[in-house]
């Protein structure tokens, strides 16, 4: 037989065939058997795990000519027609290209006819997820009131897309992912049959490249056999997938040890030559490192499906320590993510591959070089963490003294203390977080233009399209959200939203210059016009409220012309006074 066809010639056609949902399969023949088949399934699941090819077999088997039988016997008329799609009462819709209510419509209109061909209607709707909210409204009816010759089979990858009214008239089987171990058996047994001869290494790298999916494992295989043709063999399953083998990853994690820049450039140039993508380049390092990891964590019997050579394995995941690892994965992840977005993502892999290499085992920066690195001496951690436990002591009395009004009377002493202290602070966090190169300079805001235009309408719309920023910043950066998310808009002037923060650290990290460009950019998209950011602490935006009140209740009064005091009524006049500077600030004197 020909390779090309490999998967429509292996493609399960009774429940006996199915791999990996045996539970599944188990409750469906139940119900078969004792005559208890529901009006509407609901089968969810990753692709390629037979949702689709459950419905099918589940549809010959009710109306099988044998039965209803708990396996179809496939040599019936109805059985051959329905696995060539001829029963016309048996209908495979996709919903992915049928999505409107006027296909549903003609569906709730066809269901009250008896089936013509066999026992049952079947209707299996695959991607149903993808209906309009007015085809399911249209479904709905249909599933509350079926006729009893009607079966509807709905298949998903998205259950969670799908309204819960449809979901709760549906009986819902969730279809997992085939394991390891059953798509390497179902492959051999392809090739013994194929006459194809396969390496062990070669079927469980293809087993491990489908993620599950039996569906996708079979066609690898079958492209893999058209490159190999008699013969399937590890390298070639590598270079007919675009992976990279485990001798280059090795050459990679080994430069990286060695913190080696200029071993790496070269790799990388090999790998692109070779044809190999750069986000598939970073995925698999990925995973090589989170396996070199879990090896370190669990060493008794933690080797990973992945492993080829257990013993360098080893060798390599001894070499790094679990923090260098833990950051050397969330910086690749992190590039990882702006890869997709980047118009050079091989510059990018590389950039990140030079960043992984400045990682020290003790989480700082190290020293790179030809192929030696001196990483930073533990007594200077130890000292660094003494400083900034010193300073954080400091940070609390004087915060402490400062809310006491201590702080405010001692004169310049104490301000000079202060400010020695909010210094130490910041010169702790630039050595903690790696020199000046993490540092953020803090913006000094005069808060005065703020207060004046805290009640203006353009505070009142920031403050309404702020909900809005947050949820664009998101999209664009999660990790810039959630440090945004501390603060609050506070006031609004001239093309400037000051944002009050409860947390120094929060403040700090949003006033970086990337992170400020998101934000500023995501303003400008949702109120029209350039928006720049301007951030304060909340004590420090309260104190200066507080004092512009209590200036101003001292020289505000206003008097009404005609106040009725019985009724507690006031003229428009002081209403709007009232809007504008608030029940606090605004003092009403009687003239006698």
């Amino acid at each position: 037989m020909s390779h090309i066809a490999l998967y429509r010639a292996w493609r399960p056609q009774t429940f006996q065939d199915m791999v990996g949902q045996r539970h599944i399969i188990q409750t469906l023949q139940n119900a078969i058997r004792e005559n208890r088949v529901s009006h509407a399934y609901l089968f969810n699941g990753p692709r390629g795990t037979g949702k689709t090819t459950a419905a099918k077999v589940l549809a010959k088997a009710v109306n099988c000519e044998r039965g209803p039988a708990e396996e179809p016997c496939n040599e019936c008329d109805a059985c051959r027609g329905i696995t060539a799609g001829h029963i016309m009462d048996v209908v495979e819709i996709d919903a992915a290209s049928n999505r409107g209510i006027d296909e549903i419509r003609d569906i709730r209109d066809k269901v009250r006819y008896a089936p013509s061909e066999v026992r049952y209607k079947v209707y299996i709707i695959d991607e149903v997820h993808m209906l309009t909210s007015e085809a399911f409204n249209a479904l709905l009816k249909t599933l509350e009131e079926p006729p009893g010759h009607v079966i509807f089979i709905l298949a998903t990858t998205e259950p969670h897309k799908l309204p819960a009214t449809i979901i709760s008239r549906c009986q819902r089987f969730d279809f997992r992912q085939v394991s390891l171990e059953e798509q390497s058996e179902r492959l051999f047994e392809i090739c013994r049959e194929e006459g194809i001869e396969a390496e062990e290494d070669a079927i469980a790298y293809i087993a491990r490249l489908s993620e599950g999916g039996m569906r996708d494992a079979i066609s690898l295989l079958e492209q893999v056999a058209a490159f190999g043709g008699s013969r399937i063999t590890l390298d070639g399953a590598v270079d007919v997938t675009g992976g990279m083998a485990a001798d280059q990853f090795y050459a990679l994690a080994e430069a990286i040890r060695d913190r080696n820049v200029a071993a790496i450039m070269p790799l990388v140039e090999g790998l692109t030559q070779a044809g190999k993508s750069a986000d598939k380049c970073m995925e698999n390092l990925i995973f090589y490192f989170r396996d070199l990891l879990v090896l370190k964590l669990a060493p008794q019997g933690a080797v990973t499906e992945r492993v080829v050579d257990a013993g360098r394995f080893r060798e390599m995941a001894a070499a790094f320590s679990s923090e260098r690892l833990f950051r050397m994965i969330d910086t690749l992840n992190g590039y990882q993510s702006d890869m997709k977005h980047a118009s050079q993502p091989q510059t990018l892999f590389e950039v990140a591959l030079m960043k992984i290499c400045t990682i020290g085992n003790e989480g700082g920066t190290a020293s790179t070089g030809g192929g030696a690195a001196t990483a930073s001496p533990p007594a200077a951690s130890a000292e660094v963490q003494r400083l900034r436990q010193q300073v954080e002591v400091l940070e609390r009395k004087l915060e402490q003294l400062i809310q006491s009004g201590t702080a405010v009377g001692a004169g310049a002493g104490a301000a000079a203390d202060s400010g020695a202290v909010r210094q130490a602070a910041n010169q702790s966090r630039r050595g903690g977080f790696g020199g000046s190169g993490g540092a953020v300079s803090r913006s000094t805001v005069k808060l005065d233009p703020f207060v004046a235009v805290a009640g203006s309408p353009g505070t009142g719309q920031a403050r309404l399209k702020w909900s809005e920023v947050l949820q664009r910043v998101k999209e664009a950066k999660i990790t810039v959200h959630a440090w945004l998310v501390d603060g609050e808009p506070v006031a609004a002037t001239d093309g400037t939203i000051l944002i009050a923060f409860k947390n120094t650290m929060h403040r700090e990290t949003t006033e970086r210059p990337a992170h400020r460009e998101i934000i500023e950019r995501v303003m400008q998209d949702v109120f029209g016009n350039p928006v720049k950011l301007a951030t304060c602490m909340l004590k420090e935006w309260q104190n200066a409220a507080s004092r512009s009140g209590e200036q101003q209740g001292e020289t505000l009064e206003l008097q009404p012309d005609a106040i009725d005091t019985g009724e507690e009524q006031r003229p428009q006049w002081v209403e709007e006074a009232v809007k504008l500077f608030g029940e606090d600030l605004v003092v009403i004197k009687e003239d006698n």
